[in-house]
């Protein structure tokens, strides 16, 4: 989405500041910070961040505020968890904001829409399926990784135009028919593009994948 400033209404822009602020300070106290305590993952979530600030330099868009680029929540959220992957995301939304690609006012809506959104759909999934769902190789990356992220990146989209339509800022109209169906296009390069980072690491390197376990998905079904 990456709202521009001056695009919506000024008490629209606080709302999301103050909100997004709420959502920092329960990651910031909550994060599994040990999990950062050696060199190496943390060095993993670091590489990771670089790799998201320059797939989301890769845009485009058709009015401001109306941009399409790849996330990579769903993949950040499987490896680090939901507090990780908040802090992480917001590193690259602050790396993307100062470098002109963002609008530093519409910082909160921003980071509630393009991070906490999917990070919270991706998390619930993988959620739902660690408990309802056998512990098999194929149910983990099929769901978690393909279909959470390309729900993530459906959703993220249909936050983003509601915003857009409760704010003013567009008509729905507009919104509806030439914004909101590109996100069909997105999500399934989404799907693919989370689906094989995810399919890679639980192969070559499992321990980068803070929710996948290899004894209770590969053991059990030798």
């Amino acid at each position: 989405m990456n709202l521009p400033d001056n695009l919506l209404p000024s008490g629209w822009y606080w709302t999301g500041q103050g909100l997004y602020a709420l959502v920092l300070f329960w990651a910031v106290l909550t994060a599994p910070w040990r999990k950062l305590k050696d060199a190496s993952p943390l060095n993993v979530w670091l590489g990771t961040c670089v790799l998201l600030m320059a797939l989301w330099s890769i845009k485009t868009g058709i009015k401001p505020g109306l941009n399409f680029h790849l996330l990579g929540t769903t993949a950040m959220t499987l490896m680090f968890g939901p507090q990780l992957a908040l802090l992480g995301l917001t590193i690259v939304l602050t790396a993307v904001t100062l470098a002109g690609m963002s609008g530093w006012q519409g910082y909160g809506w921003n980071a509630l829409i393009m991070g906490a959104l999917p990070v919270a759909v991706s998390y619930g999934i993988y959620w739902l399926v660690d408990r309802k769902l056998p512990n098999h190789l194929f149910v983990y990356i099929f769901l978690n990784a393909f279909f959470g992220g390309a729900l993530a990146m459906a959703v993220t989209g249909l936050g983003g135009t509601l915003l857009l339509q409760l704010s003013g800022t567009y008509l729905p109209a507009y919104l509806y028919h030439d914004y909101l169906p590109y996100f069909i296009l997105m999500a399934w390069s989404e799907a693919v593009t989370t689906g094989m980072a995810i399919t890679l690491m639980v192969v070559y390197v499992p321990h980068w994948v803070s929710t996948f376990d290899d004894v209770r998905y590969l053991k059990r079904n030798k």
